[in-house]
């Protein structure tokens, strides 16, 4: 005996939160500072101004992705695609993830090379194109603030532009110490620090949607803590091939096989320890897992099984 949830996941998108409308925003915003970046890094040379103008580009891609999967996420599931594209937002935060790796090894090379050769920037300019960096990321960081917590799509959009508003910092503090001092190197120091600040949040964002993809339980969940809540229920007498894992962000999945006893098939009551089982799962712990799979057996069925998980 086995049962779930009843919703019928074939006419939407599985509760899947729309932040279609900030994402766009965040993009348009990014697309206009990139431009202006872009301009700036060939009227200055500045290296921080350049690196800041690559990362603004892989950022703009990112967002890109990011409100590509916002689309695809609410097109409805399917007899094939059960979840729909859920998951889409996890393969874009993949994606941003090993582009912003990749943009920070080159900075780094050539942020060392600049340090032993550095060209002269000039200041002022660099500090003009500075500001408006950092006052479209500031716009930016403020639209998506308030979903960032909701998707890791959108958090990890958030986290793009967290970084360039730093990069922007890094520009204007570069532009400060060269007019102040006249050392060109600031350039390239900066330069190299927005590009140290890349490597950790884009390791964090591997590290999160690699743990999605790899079906790991989810963060805050523990099975060991699910099983004995599952024990202490009447009429269970033990609990295996317990398995949980995450199907994007938000959506917790939960299925077990539970013996309970025999007499629990001929008197009916079979029904409501699923009921307490469900229950269970979905009120008592940190993660609510509302969507809950539980095969009930009696004692002997396990025989007829293949070896399972514990």
């Amino acid at each position: 005996m086995g049962a779930g949830h009843t919703h019928d996941h074939l006419g939407g998108a599985i509760g899947a939160p729309d932040h279609r409308g900030r994402l766009a925003v965040a993009f348009g915003i990014t697309v206009a500072i990139l431009v202006a970046q872009a301009v700036g890094a060939v009227i200055t040379g500045s290296l921080a101004l350049l690196v800041d103008t690559a990362h603004l580009l892989t950022d703009a891609v990112g967002l890109g992705i990011a409100l590509g999967a916002a689309w695809l996420v609410r097109r409805p599931a399917s007899g094939r695609r059960t979840w729909g594209f859920r998951r889409a937002e996890v393969l874009a935060a993949l994606g941003q993830a090993a582009v912003l790796l990749a943009v920070s090894v080159y900075v780094l090379v050539e942020g060392v090379q600049r340090l032993f050769g550095p060209p002269e920037v000039p200041a002022t300019e660099l500090l003009v194109f500075g500001v408006i960096g950092l006052a479209g990321n500031v716009v930016a960081l403020a639209v998506l603030a308030g979903g960032r917590r909701e998707s890791l799509n959108l958090r990890a959009a958030f986290l793009e532009v967290v970084g360039d508003a730093l990069g922007s910092v890094g520009v204007i503090a570069a532009a400060v110490v060269i007019a102040a001092t006249g050392w060109q190197q600031a350039d390239a120091v900066a330069g190299l620090l927005i590009g140290a600040l890349i490597v950790p949040r884009a390791l964090v964002l591997l590290r999160d949607a690699t743990s999605v993809l790899l079906e790991s339980t989810p963060p805050g969940l523990d099975l060991d803590d699910v099983r004995a809540h599952l024990l202490a229920l009447d009429h269970v007498e033990s609990v295996h091939d317990l398995h949980s894992s995450l199907i994007a962000t938000g959506l917790p999945v939960l299925t077990a096989h539970v013996v309970i006893t025999d007499g629990c098939f001929r008197d009916g009551h079979a029904p409501r320890i699923l009921d307490d089982l469900q229950q269970c799962v979905a009120e008592h712990f940190d993660v609510a897992v509302e969507h809950s799979t539980f095969q009930l057996e009696p004692a002997g069925h396990v025989g007829h099984e293949r070896p399972c998980h514990d």
